[in-house]
């Protein structure tokens, strides 16, 4: 068990032990700001950054029902189980949806947005996820925002699995509002996230009745009351040990650079991409295109017969510290996640996943190569 670092130094009068997580000197206004302004060059946007206090899913939600309502018309993509969750909130807002689902083995096109606004163009808002860490694919969002922007839509994009793992240029791509987390490719805190804003969607929500006020998911409360005011006064007390966490966690993006880590992710890709290749057994990538899949995480799909929960059960057994998982809800007998994200997008974790999978699948009874494995992915590695 874990043993948190304590002082050794206890007050007289008091008898408390400091403790480095718990007395903290305030998190100053000035502090938090300078915060979100690295966070907005992370993005290398123009746009105003509002950091939330809470995991992504909060900005998510709080950035759809600020800019969507009765009268919105909604393209929404789904290429994964966030896709899905969108729609409903969209739903929810009373906006009308027009849902374009892809196959969660591939991508979704810039042409099949293009033949949507077409079929309807009176779509005026559309939801995107970049890369779907729970079924391993990408989408080619600089593309699509493209002709995102000649349609004239607001562009909302989820971008937590993919900030850090593949570039994310919201002023460059056209993206109205872009939502980050810090969990997956940032290898920062779970508990904070981010969104940026354009002026085009402050405009929107500013016309919504019914974007949230005085509430946790009201993005309006931080224009108005924080960047409006000069960002000299906190909405409230902030997530301290988050706010924190995520600035060492973009300090040491900044020391690592930008560009290494998101080499660093597509070097585990396609390692392990290449390695479960070698690996035989079976197990193959679920996204069957290279171009389609994500830097951040694999999916792997199991051979027949073979159920993807027991199969990752074996291997853990091996190493509990692994970052593998089966897939979520009816993916869970067909899919395995190997999620080689921030410090896990490494060489030897590529290679210890292997190790694993292959004595997993060997247990089952089925041949393996794990020496090929290996050498396939230090060779691509390198």
């Amino acid at each position: 068990m874990f043993v948190y670092p304590v002082s050794a130094s206890v007050n007289e009068e008091s008898t408390a032990v400091t403790h480095p997580f718990l007395d903290l000197a305030p998190l100053s206004a000035a502090h938090f700001a300078s915060i979100e302004d690295r966070v907005a060059r992370l993005l290398s946007t123009e746009q105003d950054v509002v950091i939330t206090q809470g995991e992504a899913l909060l900005p998510l939600e709080g950035a759809i029902r600020g800019a969507a309502g009765p009268g919105t018309t909604a393209l929404n993509v789904i290429t994964g189980p966030y896709g899905q969750t969108f729609g409903d909130w969209l739903r929810d807002c009373g906006a009308t949806v027009y849902d374009l689902a892809v196959p969660f083995h591939t991508a979704v096109t810039p042409a099949q947005i293009r033949e949507a606004f077409a079929e309807h163009p009176e779509i005026d808002f559309v939801s995107l996820v970049h890369a779907e860490a729970a079924t391993g694919n990408t989408n080619p969002v600089a593309e699509i925002g493209e002709v995102v922007r000649a349609h004239g839509a607001l562009f909302y994009l989820d971008a937590v699995a993919s900030i850090g793992a593949e570039p994310v240029l919201p002023d460059a791509w056209g993206v109205d509002l872009c939502v980050i987390g810090a969990q997956k490719a940032m290898g920062g805190p779970a508990g904070v996230s981010a969104v940026s804003v354009s002026e085009r969607a402050w405009t929107r929500m500013s016309a919504n009745p019914h974007a949230p006020r005085r509430s946790y998911l009201s993005l309006l409360d931080w224009k108005e009351r924080w960047i409006d005011t000069g960002r000299k006064t906190l909405l409230h007390a902030p997530a301290q040990l988050e706010m924190l966490a995520l600035d060492a966690c973009v300090a040491r993006i900044e020391e690592e650079g930008l560009d290494a880590l998101m080499t660093r992710h597509a070097k585990a890709a396609a390692a392990t991409r290449a390695g479960t290749l070698a690996l035989g057994g079976g197990l193959e990538p679920y996204v069957y295109e290279a171009a389609d899949a994500a830097p951040v995480a694999t999916t792997l799909r199991t051979p027949a017969g073979i159920d993807a929960s027991e199969l990752v059960t074996k291997a853990l057994a091996t190493d509990p510290a692994l970052p593998l998982a089966a897939g979520g809800g009816a993916l869970a007998k067909e899919m395995v996640r190997v999620n080689h994200y921030g410090p896990d997008a490494t060489r030897d974790t590529v290679r210890a996943a292997l190790t694993a999978l292959g004595a997993a699948l060997t247990e089952s009874g089925l041949s393996v190569d794990v020496d090929a494995a290996h050498r396939t992915a230090t060779e691509i590695w390198s």
